[in-house]
């Protein structure tokens, strides 16, 4: 267990700096705005509960917020889909339900399920980000399409940080 816990601290530090060192400063154009951060979110083990998975939400948020300068807003995003996780595995579960030995990455769960899985909390995330960002209704397809690229964007590297960082576990 506390093998589990080390990687995941090594993880959290790795996904910090390189969200906030080299991620931020990716500027192609203001509709896109790449966030690999949430992927700590999504890799936590299936059967860790709501309360730790939302304090390590906002550890994580503010840690990124620390580096872009952003106040909170990190931290109000991570926190949304840390709450909401658990209700989205519910809702995507798999017919025998979920193997406590596996993780919810690409090489456990398989590449539907996660782009399903990774797609519906980055859609919340990002939404939630850009919408409190922005906070502009007059605003709403500039914020839906900035979110909707950074989606796509985000997504494509959180699958090359899985194939890149994560193994498969072992059964």
């Amino acid at each position: 267990m506390n093998n589990t816990w080390i990687k995941y601290g090594v993880y959290f530090v790795l996904i910090v700096l390189i969200q906030g060192l080299v991620v931020d400063n990716i500027q192609i154009n203001e509709y896109l705005n790449p966030m690999i951060y949430p992927i700590m979110i999504m890799m936590l083990p299936f059967e860790l509960g709501v309360t730790v998975t939302m304090l390590v939400a906002v550890i994580l948020g503010l840690s990124v917020d620390m580096f872009s300068n952003t106040f909170g807003l990190n931290a109000s995003a991570a926190l949304v889909i840390g709450y909401l996780r658990p209700g989205i595995l519910n809702l995507i579960k798999p017919r025998d339900g979920y193997d406590t030995v596996l993780l919810p990455t690409i090489h456990d769960m398989g590449k539907l399920w996660f782009l399903t899985y990774a797609s519906i909390l980055l859609f919340i995330h990002h939404l939630w980000f850009f919408v409190i960002e922005i906070l502009r209704f007059d605003q709403f397809f500039h914020i839906v399409l900035k979110a909707l690229f950074s989606i796509v964007f985000s997504l494509a590297l959180i699958i090359l940080f899985q194939y890149i960082f994560y193994k498969p576990s072992k059964k």
